[in-house]
């Protein structure tokens, strides 16, 4: 079952409120290979990456998979765009680009990514593709401490 497409009302939501809009999606499927599905649906949802992008400055180091992420600010707003050679992994970093992407630097900061854990995800996943999700919280959370120190 493909992922259903991110209501637009997310974007007006809390940053709470977007993880638990999440989980409460992941929550509909009973099946392990329906929610894998879904998060593969959520990556493929993501904006296309740009190759020029693709640098090694912007590789997520660690990761099993390359994830690339890139961040911008507009309007005191950080925006991600992230991508993989991965779908699971891909789909995993949606995840995180989902509920943070549109937040102010010092949400992200503040931010509870053990949201993640609740999925149930990384009990699912290899070791090295749950310590992944680590890596991306982290990273993620390291971008947007760049444009608060920079405000």
């Amino acid at each position: 079952m493909p992922a259903p497409p991110i209501r637009a009302s997310l974007r007006q939501m809390t940053l709470a409120e977007k993880q638990q809009q999440l989980l409460d999606d992941l929550s509909l499927f009973q099946d392990w290979t329906e929610r894998y599905e879904y998060v593969i649906g959520l990556g493929k949802q993501l904006p296309a990456m740009e190759d020029s992008l693709k640098t090694s400055d912007r590789l997520i180091k660690g990761c099993q998979s390359q994830v690339w992420l890139e961040a911008t600010t507009e309007n005191g707003r950080v925006h991600y765009l992230a991508d993989s050679d991965s779908l699971i992994t891909k789909g995993m970093i949606a995840l995180f680009v989902k509920t943070l992407d549109g937040e102010t630097p010092d949400e992200i900061l503040k931010a509870d990514m053990s949201f993640i854990d609740r999925t149930g995800l990384k009990e699912h996943l290899a070791p090295t593709r749950a310590n992944a999700l680590n890596l991306m919280a982290t990273q993620m959370k390291q971008r947007a401490l760049t444009f608060a120190s920079a405000q």
